[in-house]
């Protein structure tokens, strides 16, 4: 099942967050953050290649850490109204 508002995230937002990806999972090299492209679905191959994790496992990564960068981006749109 895929999840489309993940794929969207991560495909509309791309260019910002190939560093982030990078940070978030080390093992991950260069060449393969330029292979995934924006597409979740390679994402999670990927994770799951270098990591020796199952897909839902790769998954779920993906998915607690779209939460999280959400919540980060929520944090900061609401810090940046209330100082206006």
């Amino acid at each position: 099942m895929k999840d489309h508002s993940l794929q969207n995230m991560i495909q509309g937002n791309w260019k910002q967050l190939q560093g982030r990806i990078r940070h978030e999972w080390g093992k991950l090299t260069h060449s393969d953050v330029e292979q995934v492209k924006g597409d979740a679905e390679v994402l999670v191959g990927k994770i799951q290649e270098r990591y020796g994790v199952t897909e839902a496992q790769a998954r779920t990564q993906i998915k607690q850490w779209a939460d999280k960068m959400q919540a980060q981006q929520a944090g900061q749109a609401s810090s940046d109204t209330s100082t206006s």
